[in-house]
């Protein structure tokens, strides 16, 4: 159920106009209160609401919303949006907030392009200093990427929004936390049930959010790093970035949260090295056009590739236009197809382990790198074997361990391994590392199949 233009709320005390955006589990309206101020409203969705799967973790999601509720309330800043009221629909927790009128980050670099290194250093560090004030009253954003950040219209005044997975975190100590997170802009401990947790993970999100104010790219998901996929300098996709600032996003886009500056204000010090003195004048480096910039997919040169040791030739445009237009069944096909192609076993219709053994790896990465960009860091085998590992799978794990990857990636349900017409072909609602499905190992057993593609992976 959407709440209609006109809907009232809160015992006539807020009246709805439009929904303004729906996330994985949250909706949020447009509303007016009793004196015409403009609010926004922030509930559950349908989808949280009427699927079955989600009916246990209702008071999960109650709880979380309160919890939101209080931290925005605890965390009243410049920077940060103001929480008007807290109140109970129904059965719907909803919060009021303030209603900042203006565009987000990633919306106005889609329209405009790039911005020049002051714009964007004036946001970064107007951000550094709200998460500087969160992570003072023991709170981790986790969340924080461009469409997070609004800008007030008028104003060069940067707005952190959704406290929606905001955590109280002890400095350093391994914490069980749940695995949200949006790839390109999360570190690799966000991706672990149990991490260390820091201020250092906020500085990632925050160095990865300039990334993207500079090159209008989202940088190279941690997984895929993980798997050795190296990730592009900001420099590389806009030569006309400082030097200064290319370091800085770089040291704070660290793999190792250790090597990270462990604090917001240590990283933004990083960037104060470059703000001009009063009596200079500031560099407004122009923005690039979008069609000269980089891009973490293969030129044609690579998508037609040649295999090692055969004439014959791979052509990837197929798989990559499936995964470009977001239909993940056709591109799930594609990849298998393509693999027997590669090992000479179309006629077979599945690999041996000796064929996952001598794949080539060149190959190997490719697919997953084209699965990782098209996806956003939520499909790919480097993902996967993430995973895997995050759950302490090795080259001789046991069953169990498979059993619980199976779980984990929901190709196992209810202790069940499931069909292949049963998977997920939606990119929004199936789970972290859902595909490339492992049906190609299925004489083999895909578990079998797929921990010796991990290894290849690597190699």
């Amino acid at each position: 159920m959407v709440w209609a233009d006109g809907q009232l709320l809160h015992g006539g005390r807020y009246i709805i106009k439009r929904v303004l955006g729906e996330g994985g589990c949250g909706i949020t309206y447009l509303a007016r209160d009793k004196k015409g101020n403009a609010v926004v409203i922030k509930t559950l969705n349908d989808r949280v609401l009427n699927k079955r799967e989600f009916t246990a973790y209702q008071d999960k999601f109650n709880r979380d919303f309160e919890k939101e509720a209080l931290r925005l309330a605890v965390c009243r800043h410049p920077h940060i949006v103001r929480i008007e009221n807290a109140f109970s629909e129904g059965q719907l927790p909803c919060i009021a907030m303030e209603y900042v009128k203006g565009e987000d980050l990633w919306q106005r670099v889609s329209q405009q392009g790039v911005l020049s290194e002051t714009e964007a250093l004036k946001y970064i560090r107007q951000i550094g200093e709200a998460l500087t004030f969160i992570h003072d009253r023991g709170f981790l954003h986790r969340d924080v990427k461009p469409s997070n950040i609004m800008v007030r219209t008028g104003k060069l005044e940067a707005v952190l929004i959704d406290f929606g997975i905001a955590r109280e975190f002890i400095p350093n100590l391994t914490q069980t936390q749940t695995q949200t997170f949006t790839p390109g802009f999360a570190p690799i401990e966000q991706y672990a049930l149990q991490a260390r947790r820091g201020e250092y993970s906020d500085v990632y999100a925050l160095a990865g959010t300039l990334y993207y104010l500079l090159t209008q790219e989202v940088p190279l998901p941690a997984p895929a790093r993980a798997a050795g996929i190296p990730l592009d300098a900001p420099q590389q996709i806009n030569p006309n970035i400082s030097n200064i600032v290319n370091r800085a996003i770089l040291q704070g886009l660290d793999f190792q949260p250790e090597n990270r500056p462990q604090s917001v204000q240590e990283w933004i010090k990083l960037l104060t090295l470059n703000t001009p003195t009063s009596g200079q004048k500031l560099l407004n480096i122009s923005p690039i056009s979008r069609q000269s910039k980089a891009s973490y997919t293969p030129t044609n040169q690579n998508i037609l590739t040649h295999r090692q040791g055969s004439s014959s030739r791979i052509d990837y445009r197929n798989l990559q236009a499936h995964l470009a237009l977001g239909k993940w069944k056709e591109a799930d096909e594609e990849t298998a197809a393509l693999m027997l192609k590669i090992a000479c076993r179309e006629k077979e219709g599945w690999l041996r382990v000796e064929d996952i053994k001598m794949f080539p790896s060149k190959d190997l990465r490719l697919i997953d790198t084209l699965w990782i960009k098209h996806s956003k860091g939520r499909f790919g085998f480097s993902v996967q074997k993430h995973i895997w590992e995050s759950i302490g799978g090795t080259k001789n794990a046991n069953y169990e361990i498979m059993c619980n990857l199976g779980d984990r990636l929901q190709w196992r349900i209810n202790c069940c391994w499931v069909e292949y017409e049963q998977f997920m072909f939606d990119c929004a609602l199936a789970p972290l590392g859902h595909l490339p499905s492992g049906y190609v190992f299925c004489e083999v057993g895909w578990w079998v199949g797929l921990l010796n593609l991990f290894y290849r992976l690597s190699s």
